[in-house]
């Protein structure tokens, strides 16, 4: 295999899961298009999809700071099938 096909196949695997402070509505996801937003029983709301690149998850990152939500964890993960 390519390093060409390596990094592309990696790129389609991106795949996060972002930790945020106490439990958002629904109306939220809207702000986090593509982004499944699960409300835990330890109060968080997980955030949970694919992020294209790098720029894109700073993107993100920048946009719960702007909302004034405060961010628990950021996890890369590989795509989950049962979803």
């Amino acid at each position: 295999m390519s390093e060409t096909q390596r990094s592309t196949e990696s790129r389609h695997d991106e795949y996060y899961e972002i930790r945020i402070k106490g439990h958002l509505d629904a109306r939220w996801a809207d702000w986090f298009e593509g982004m499944s937003l699960t409300r835990e029983g330890d109060g968080t709301t997980v955030l949970y999809g694919p992020v294209a690149d790098q720029a894109a998850l700073h993107g993100m990152l920048r946009k719960t700071r702007d909302l004034g939500l405060a961010l628990v964890s950021v996890i890369q993960k590989k795509k989950e099938t049962n979803l």
